[in-house]
C-alpha cells in the first residue's frame, strides 16, 4: 500500500492550495484507476465493492494518522507506519523516506508536478 501512504503524503502538503477542484479530478482519477486494476484482475462487481471500501478506509485511515506528520517525533512516526507497512520492513528509513518526501513535495508547486502528466 505505499501508493496510497505517497498519494495521502501528496494531498496533505496540497490540500491547502487553491487548486480545490484540480485535487478532487486527481483523487477521482487515482481511484477509478485503482477500481479499472481490480477489474483487471478479475473481481465481480460485489468484490469490487468491497476492495474498494476496505482502500478507501485504509486510505483515509492514512490520511487522519500523517495530517501533523511534521510535528511529531521519530517514535510516533515510526508506529504510524508499522500500521500500513510489512513489519519486515525499515521503518526508520520509511520515516526518513517520507520526511524527504513531503519536503520534495513542498518545493515545489502543484501544478510542476503535473505540468508534464497532464496532457489530454
Amino acid at each position: 500500500m505505499f501508493f496510497l501512504l505517497h498519494f495521502s503524503f501528496f494531498l496533505k502538503v496540497f490540500k491547502n492550495s487553491n487548486n480545490k477542484i484540480l485535487l478532487q479530478e486527481i483523487y477521482d482519477f487515482v481511484f477509478r484507476q485503482i477500481e479499472l486494476s481490480i477489474r483487471e484482475v478479475g473481481y465481480g462487481d460485489q468484490s469490487i465493492n468491497k476492495k474498494m471500501k476496505d482502500y478507501l478506509n485504509l486510505f483515509y485511515s492514512m490520511i487522519g494518522k500523517i495530517d501533523n506528520w511534521h510535528a511529531l517525533n521519530q517514535s510516533s512516526k515510526n508506529s504510524i507506519l508499522i500500521d500500513f507497512v510489512d513489519k519486515k520492513a525499515d521503518i526508520e528509513y520509511l520515516v526518513r523516506y517520507f520526511d524527504n518526501y513531503m519536503k520534495n513535495l513542498s518545493n515545489f508547486t502543484l501544478n510542476s508536478y503535473l505540468k508534464s502528466v497532464i496532457k489530454h
